[in-house]
């Protein structure tokens, strides 16, 4: 039985992962920082550490024959710059240099859609895109030295498949996440305007078989973009709507009117203590998204497909109430 270490299994893509690992017959070993919720009552070894404790790190990855490096931090409103600098830079370089020391045979690297270069627009995204090289989202910039410093890895001889998914919703979200909070408060009709724009959107279970899949069939130093399709928010809200039978938000404002209202919102948030859902940079991200990012690589290589959003919204919807957030 094959033993996999992973990092950010507390996350949302994690807490999926950690359950399909186990489904698929092999042990799982989680590198605890904060929070366990998302492995709580799971059969996984847990070791107490930091992706900054390289000491910690070289005990989670000892005879580990795979590492999943998911530990990150996802920043839309341009605040914990620091945190988010050292955790997704100095993090990851942290945890290829000590897989790279125990001899790990394979490294799978979750990266971003967002490390990629959006632009032109009319011409699909796939795996050919420049890395960014400059943006006010410093996610964005973070993820893509990521990616830099992977490449480095695989000349010193690791074993590196590198993943980039595109936006993502799904079950297991314990926190909930940045996008499990906009489908609640769809849901819940209490977002009190939609604006123009949408995303590609993927499963997390799809996300998931994708990363189990790279641990046979990706080819190392290949990156594989892990993507769904592409809808509007307005569309969502009324799957939404067709899916609970209850009223959801249907107006829409210009982005340029949300844009002057992005203040107001990040003051309410601050209040109420919650992350603000639009910003600056989520407006601008809707607003100006690639609607074509190509999965073809992933379909060929790793078997990847992924499923309707209208199914993923109905399981998402059912284990949010189930679970109590809804």
């Amino acid at each position: 039985m094959e033993k996999i270490a992973i990092t950010g299994a507390s996350g949302h893509v994690g807490a999926c992962l950690c359950r399909e690992l186990i489904r698929n017959g092999y042990e799982v070993r989680v590198l605890l920082h904060k929070d366990n919720k998302g492995f709580k009552n799971l059969d996984v070894e847990i070791v107490k550490g930091d992706l900054l404790d390289k000491n910690s790190l070289t005990t989670f990855v000892k005879n580990a024959d795979i590492v999943i490096h998911l530990g990150a931090v996802i920043s839309l409103n341009g605040v914990n710059t620091e945190k988010v600098i050292k955790t997704n830079v100095d993090g990851t370089k942290n945890i290829l240099d000590c897989s790279l020391e125990a001899g790990v045979s394979r490294f799978i690297h979750f990266s971003s859609i967002h490390a990629l270069e959006s632009k032109p627009l009319d011409k699909p995204v796939d795996e050919n895109r420049e890395l960014i090289t400059s943006s006010n989202m410093i996610y964005e910039t973070t993820k893509a030295r990521g990616e830099l410093l992977v490449a480095e890895a695989v000349k010193s001889g690791l074993n590196v498949i590198t993943l980039n998914p595109s936006a993502i919703l799904g079950p297991y979200d314990f926190h909930p996440s940045y996008l499990g909070q906009a489908i609640i408060g769809i849901a819940q009709n209490k977002l009190p305007m939609l604006v123009p724009g949408g995303y590609n959107w993927v499963d997390v279970r799809d996300v998931a078989n994708a990363a189990i899949a790279a641990i046979t069939k990706g080819r190392s130093g290949e990156r594989y973009i892990i993507s769904g399709n592409w809808h509007s928010l307005i569309e969502i809200s009324e799957m939404v709507s067709g899916i609970t039978g209850k009223k959801t938000p249907k107006l829409v404002c210009p982005t340029s009117i949300a844009m002057m209202g992005v203040p107001f919102i990040k003051l309410y948030s601050k209040i109420a203590n919650v992350e603000p859902l639009y910003t600056y940079n989520s407006l601008k991200i809707l607003k100006e998204s690639n609607k074509n990012i190509s999965n073809l690589k992933a379909s060929k290589e790793l078997g990847f497909s992924a499923r309707p959003l209208y199914e993923t919204l109905k399981d998402t919807l059912k284990w949010f109430e189930e679970n109590g957030y809804l």
